[in-house]
């Protein structure tokens, strides 16, 4: 499995802010985050130099305290998920290991910040809706046919998203998507952190639900690294700045629990992975 790294000290870390003229993208700098002149992380990445561009960026500041977190990419042109991708998720599933990545989409309406309320379906749509801490990786340049060389070096780097799923949806037929695109549901954020350097990093990854460990897990249960994933995914399609792949949950959602748990109103999420940060949301 390849797999590509960022310096889990803390690469250059980037996010989207919401101000009173519109959204900025910043740099984060300790405490402070510095706007680069962008409306979002997306559209610095759609920058050739986004990388110098952030690091000199000396725009308007903003104390950490202080800031709304946007989704982190405000306008992917294309968010791909991954199914059945942690050896722990698909045992406790009891299917067998896929010999291809699991693929299917989300839309930018089911992107939220990193502190926004997960908004979930009236009770008479669904009340089966589950958790899955994920790591996301962002594109920072175009690819298509990526050796691996090629797509470890289209990946700007890695944020954390959680792709809460509304089960029963999901299930309606073999065709899982409406179960996975639903509105103002999907938290991503709070930064990206850059991938600065090759390697094979072993993220720690957790899902809590007021204060519970639903989910703890490391990306060295990935059965498609974000190498493999990138190169799959760009024989088929050009991947672009900004776009997301949503890399797969591991093991601990609450559809596979007996009795079966799933997300009420008042519930307050904590998706974490270390060294890259965490989202905090609140179901509304």
């Amino acid at each position: 499995m390849y797999l590509v790294s960022t310096d889990q000290a803390g690469g250059m870390r980037l996010a989207t802010i919401r101000t009173d003229s519109g959204t900025a993208a910043v740099r984060v700098d300790g405490g402070v985050a510095v706007e680069t002149g962008h409306r979002s992380v997306d559209e610095l990445l759609a920058d050739t130099d986004w990388s110098g561009r952030a690091a000199a960026a000396d725009g308007p500041k903003h104390t950490l305290d202080e800031v709304d977190y946007a989704p982190l990419v405000v306008r992917p042109e294309k968010v791909i998920c991954v199914g059945l991708n942690y050896l722990d998720h698909i045992a406790e599933t009891g299917r067998e290991r896929p010999s291809h990545p699991t693929l299917f989409p989300k839309f930018a309406n089911t992107l939220v910040g990193a502190h926004d309320p997960i908004v979930l379906p009236h009770d008479d749509e669904s009340t089966s809706v589950d958790w899955e801490a994920e790591l996301g990786l962002v594109i920072g340049r175009p690819v298509r046919r990526a050796t691996p060389e090629q797509a470890a070096a289209s990946i700007a780097g890695y944020t954390v998203v959680n792709d809460i799923s509304v089960r029963d949806f999901q299930r309606h037929t073999a065709q899982f998507m409406p179960g996975k695109a639903w509105e103002c549901t999907t938290p991503v954020g709070s930064h990206l952190v850059t991938a600065d350097e090759a390697g094979a990093p072993e993220f720690d990854i957790s899902c809590q639900v007021d204060g519970e460990v639903m989910q703890s897990s490391n990306t060295r249960e990935l059965c498609f690294g974000p190498i493999e994933l990138v190169q799959y995914i760009s024989t088929f399609t050009t991947l672009v700045p900004g776009d997301l792949i949503v890399t797969g949950t591991p093991g601990g959602v609450g559809v596979a629990r007996d009795p079966q748990l799933f997300l009420r109103r008042g519930q307050t999420v904590v998706t974490r992975i270390a060294g890259v940060g965490e989202c905090r949301n609140v179901c509304v």
